[in-house]
């Protein structure tokens, strides 16, 4: 896959606490310009990029519970219904990483249950956050149980704030415990078009990073 191609894998990613109204003018700007797949950015910003990219076919996909994932069920579904009210079109939900150390699979899964129907109701992408630096190998296995249950639409490797960078191998185990129409996004410490692309060559379909204009461009 060229670097041209490989920008419409990719979501072009501005997370920061201090993020500003023009920071994300020139992010959805390169996202025109490059072709990106979506830009994820923060619930603040929704209706301002919806505004940005209308009559462009860059998606826009917020954050849900993040970076920590903790809050309690009832108001990440709400913060579902209002990020779709803004207009967004992908929704990137954060699992309760506390629930699952503990072993309450029922919350997980009602967790995780509650925010994919929110969004599916509306015709929205969802993408479940694992944060897999931090979680075991049973753990894992678990959750993917859950997320093709719940028939969620991707699974995700990590928020890039809680661990460390996403790997090939992350992404292969992933793609071996999830069905086939449920997609990969990678996030974490994806840096250059090689990182980019043996992601992708393992099977991911999404990238989530904020240096996407230098992958395409180095």
């Amino acid at each position: 896959m060229n670097k041209k191609s490989i920008a419409s894998n990719i979501d072009h990613t501005l997370l920061t606490p201090n993020a500003t109204v023009e920071e994300i003018h020139q992010l959805c700007q390169e996202a025109i310009v490059h072709g990106f797949a979506a830009v994820c950015i923060p619930p603040y910003f929704v209706k301002e990029a919806v505004k940005l990219l209308e009559n462009h076919r860059i998606k826009v996909a917020t954050v849900i519970g993040f970076p920590m994932g903790y809050s309690a069920t009832p108001a990440k579904v709400e913060e579902v219904k209002r990020a779709i009210d803004e207009g967004v079109d992908e929704i990137d939900v954060v699992i309760n990483l506390c629930a699952v150390k503990q072993g309450n699979w029922n919350y997980v899964r009602n967790d995780i249950d509650s925010m994919t129907r929110a969004a599916h109701l509306r015709g929205r992408i969802i993408k479940v956050i694992f944060e897999m630096e931090l979680l075991n190998d049973e753990e894992i296995a678990k959750l993917c149980v859950i997320c093709n249950e719940t028939d969620v639409n991707f699974v995700k490797t990590s928020t890039g704030l809680n661990g460390g960078a996403a790997t090939v191998e992350m992404v292969q185990q992933l793609k071996s415990l999830t069905k086939n129409d449920i997609r990969i996004k990678a996030s974490a410490g994806i840096r250059t078009y090689e990182d980019a692309q043996q992601l992708i060559d393992a099977g991911a379909s999404r990238l989530g990073t904020s240096a996407g204009t230098k992958i395409i461009s180095t």
